[in-house]
């Protein structure tokens, strides 16, 4: 079996097959480099490209060399620091011999660079969400799988033959037949008649009869050769298909935004929600987002409002809840709709709030949802909305909590609440 490797070089001067079979063999190295690359990211670039860096120890390969081959006998001098069977100690590595710019000068030591380059947004973001989903996810309804409509196109000259249109086909051969003979056929009926009249005639015409006779053969001739039917004549019934979406998926983002967050918090916040949203688009088609903020009063807003808008105030969680609860009452029929809500606070709420909370996601909203994901962010103590969600965590299944304390903890918090379920079968409802 013969192997054949497309060295071509795309636009940039570089070997895309190449390029592509390096980051599959070093796909952990360049995982962790992604995943630690992007708590540094500031929110604004975090769908960007990213430059990589891998150790060199882990892409060196072994090498192969012919070796001095037969028998051969060497003196090698004596030494008078070693005895056999004494052990040597390892070198000590210094800075100046690790090669990754790390620790004090060194006078001693040799080493070699990271291996560094860079991989592109889309490679980043494939990298970035590689093993999740969207949990609970009804399988008749994955993003995923787009559904197509066959619709009529028109006609075209090739196809198979249950397509052929038989009308039209003929309709072209008789245009084709009447466009090639009507001159030999209008010539002949005048030779015809010509004939005629001399047959009648009683004067001697044989030697032009003669001649006529030939000419009217040679045009019969002529018309006969025209097929009825020809490949040009051939009319297929041309389809096309339409892509239908058969996404009915929508998420929730509840952000607080009261006074007792404050922008470190908040930052964390929509780094949170940014990863979702690219994950969301990235991953499934046709995905609706609603966007709502809060602080004593909730409020859907736009993508950008949501992100930027500098609003704050006190803290009444149960706003966002109750009108997410009114949305999907007037918008997303739980039962044609796979409702998906991410809620991210600091836990700080109104001390008679929380236990309201509970039951309202208790009895209205996560009867209706697939899935409800909420992060505290916050190095403090758990506050009372904390305490209070850690109950419903013990009964429903389909209600996730993560607490996140740094940027740091952001994506793998992430990966966690949205991870591969392999257990269960997928897209059981």
């Amino acid at each position: 079996m013969g192997h054949f490797i497309d060295r071509r070089l795309n636009s940039k001067g570089k070997s895309t097959v190449n390029r592509q079979r390096f980051i599959r063999r070093y796909k952990q190295q360049i995982k962790k480099a992604v995943s630690d690359a992007i708590s540094e990211r500031s929110v604004t670039d975090i769908d960007s490209g990213e430059q990589v860096s891998i150790p060199t120890r882990d892409i060196s390969e072994p090498i192969f060399h012919t070796g001095k081959g037969g028998r051969r006998e060497q003196v090698h001098p004596g030494n008078d620091q070693f005895a056999p069977g004494d052990k040597i100690p390892r070198p000590q590595q210094q800075g100046g011999g690790q090669g990754a710019g790390d620790g004090d000068a060194s006078d001693s030591g040799e080493g070699q660079d990271d291996f560094v380059f860079q991989i592109s947004k889309d490679e980043y973001l494939d990298l970035l969400f590689e093993d999740l989903e969207l949990p609970n996810l009804k399988k008749n309804q994955l993003d995923k799988l787009v559904q197509y409509q066959t619709y009529r196109a028109g006609y075209q000259t090739d196809g198979v033959p249950s397509n052929l249109d038989i009308v039209r086909s003929l309709k072209g051969s008789v245009a084709r037949r009447i466009a090639l003979n009507s001159g030999r056929k209008k010539q002949l009926k005048e030779l015809e008649a010509e004939l005629q009249s001399l047959l009648n005639d009683k004067h001697d015409h044989q030697l032009r009869i003669l001649e006529l006779e030939k000419e009217i053969a040679e045009l019969k001739r002529k018309i006969a050769k025209v097929p009825f039917i020809d490949t040009f004549d051939l009319r297929f019934r041309n389809y096309e298909k339409r892509p239908l979406p058969t996404s009915k998926a929508v998420m929730f983002c509840l952000m607080d935004v009261s006074g007792s967050m404050d922008q470190a918090t908040k930052d964390m916040a929509k780094r949170f929600y940014i990863l979702l949203y690219l994950f969301l688009t990235r991953t499934y088609k046709n995905v609706d987002v609603v966007y709502i903020r809060h602080h004593t009063q909730a409020k859907e807003v736009d993508e950008q409002e949501f992100f930027y808008s500098q609003e704050t105030g006190g803290t009444i969680v149960s706003s966002a809840l109750k009108l997410m609860q009114q949305i999907v009452a007037d918008r997303y029929d739980s039962s044609e709709w796979n409702i998906y809500a991410a809620q991210a606070s600091d836990g700080d709420n109104w001390a008679d709030d929380s236990p309201l909370c509970t039951d309202i996601l208790a009895k209205r909203l996560l009867p209706a949802v697939r899935y409800f994901s909420y992060i505290e962010i916050t190095e403090r103590q758990h506050q009372s909305l904390w305490r209070e969600y850690k109950k419903l965590e013990e009964v429903y299944e389909n209600f996730a909590m993560q607490h996140i304390r740094k940027v740091e903890d952001i994506y793998p918090v992430f990966r966690e609440l949205f991870k591969k379920n392999t257990t269960k079968s997928q897209g059981a409802a």
